[in-house]
């Protein structure tokens, strides 16, 4: 009994250290890609995996004579749930994480978002027009977006298991740049891969924020006045030809991060209910024995005291330390499993030269978009603003390794992902889009800590 006690606290304390760690949703994004690769391919499960991919979610109401027949959502799958409904949670948490890095964070000042924010933009350039001078004129051309996105949980997974080979100032200015990129990510989809626009669908939703935000800047601090809302703003977006994702990342920027309660009002009202729980009547059994802590009137004001903790907190921060396990370690993964698993039908299929007028050469513009053109792009604008002096070199890097970060911006895998789901229907393009991106984040990494490993032990050589 002993042993099986120690075990399983074990395996509690060392679970914990693991969804602690900033590498291990990497890892279990690895994990789950790996799993959806199976799947899709094994001739046991290949068929199983896509049929359940394409069954239908939707809610369907009829009757026998035809009069009524109403859908809702239309043309829901467990493929479209995932990606138009359990990712609008992946968005709210980065919209939320957009939010504090501006109002508070690493972005929160010109002096310390120029940097990232050009180089982010420097990084989401080059590898568009890469991928263009391979694909402009073919049916590719419209994947421009799918080799600008940079993966923050793989990116910043790899440079802490690097540990301190790359300077604090580098960390903070790839995790500063992989936020501002996601913040570009998001205006590429939402401008140009959305779909027909509705308008009054759109106009209705937009009016439904304006309501959202006059009821944030009457002062409003109560959850169910913005999460309410949001599922209708969802639905309208969904119907509106914008992405319903982006949903989430506009309810996001509407969530008060200013508590409910202040620093006085928080210590007042705490020190009068620590002097009730103190003075409270114990209760007594049959005996006359006092019964032990804590009793009914005892977790009346600890409950008290939850909610004045919990409203002492600001919403957003709430929010995101809430959702963020899940996100890391539920949706993400689900999504990998949903959108990773590429049939292979032959080994043509890793030919990343491969060209066609079905598919140009979508494989060469994701590849060397990601592992070319995301570090020049990043290198390139970060030298540039340097030298111009707008902006100066984090402090304690070099040139070298700053390259070497650059490279690991070129993991580009969620966000990648999903922008080839958006930009292509035609099923060839998705599957070579997504071996391509799996290719070419995998070399950048690879490149990236390569070199990290390389100029760190020729520094270490110097000394």
């Amino acid at each position: 009994m002993y042993r099986w006690v120690r075990a399983r606290h074990l395996i509690g304390v060392r679970g914990r250290r693991f969804i602690e760690a900033p590498w291990a949703g990497g890892v279990v994004l690895l994990a789950c890609v790996a799993i959806a690769m199976l799947l899709a391919n094994l001739p046991a499960t290949a068929a199983y995996y896509r049929h359940f991919l394409e069954t239908d979610l939707a809610l369907k109401i009829f009757s026998p004579d035809g009069s009524i027949d109403w859908t809702f959502p239309r043309g829901l799958t467990v493929e479209s749930f995932i990606n138009d409904c359990l990712m609008v949670v992946f968005f709210f948490t980065v919209g939320l994480e957009i939010k504090r890095e501006i109002v508070c964070g690493h972005l929160s000042s010109v002096r310390q978002a120029i940097l990232p924010v050009v180089a982010a933009a420097g990084g989401m350039l080059a590898p568009a027009v890469i991928f263009l001078l391979f694909n402009h004129g073919t049916p590719a051309e419209h994947g421009w977006g799918i080799p600008t996105a940079t993966d923050i949980a793989f990116a910043v997974g790899i440079l802490s298991m690097l540990g301190d080979r790359v300077p604090v100032s580098l960390k903070i200015f790839l995790t500063a740049l992989a936020i501002a990129d996601d913040l570009g990510a998001i205006l590429v989809i939402a401008f140009f891969y959305g779909g027909d626009l509705q308008l009054w669908c759109l106009f209705a939703a937009l009016a439904l924020m304006g309501a959202v935000w006059a009821a944030n800047r009457m002062g409003e601090k109560r959850m169910i006045f913005y999460l309410a809302p949001a599922i209708v703003i969802w639905g309208l977006f969904y119907y509106s030809g914008v992405h319903s994702t982006l949903s989430g990342v506009a309810m996001a920027l509407l969530i008060p991060m200013t508590p409910r309660y202040g620093k006085e009002y928080f210590l007042h009202k705490m020190h009068w209910l620590k002097d009730r729980l103190l003075t409270a009547e114990p209760d007594m059994d049959g005996d006359g024995v006092e019964d032990e802590f804590p009793n009914e009137e005892h977790r009346f004001y600890l409950r008290q005291m939850g909610r004045l903790s919990s409203g002492s907190v600001g919403m957003s921060y709430r929010l995101e330390h809430a959702l963020t396990p899940y996100v890391t370690f539920l949706i993400m993964p689900i999504f990998a499993l949903a959108n990773a698993g590429v049939e292979i039908p032959s080994a043509e299929y890793f030919d990343l030269f491969h060209t066609s007028p079905e598919t140009g050469a979508v494989g060469m513009g994701i590849f060397f978009g990601l592992l070319v053109g995301k570090p020049l792009g990043i290198f390139g604008a970060s030298w540039l603003a340097v030298k111009s002096g707008l902006a100066v070199k984090p402090e304690g890097s070099t040139w070298r390794m700053l390259l070497a970060v650059a490279c690991l911006g070129g993991i580009g895998f969620t966000m990648s992902l999903f922008v080839d789901a958006l930009a292509y229907s035609a099923p060839a393009l998705i599957d070579r889009g997504k071996i391509a991106i799996l290719m070419g984040s995998t070399a950048a990494a690879v490149l990236g800590s390569v070199l990290i490993l390389l100029f760190a032990g020729r520094k270490e050589a110097r000394r």
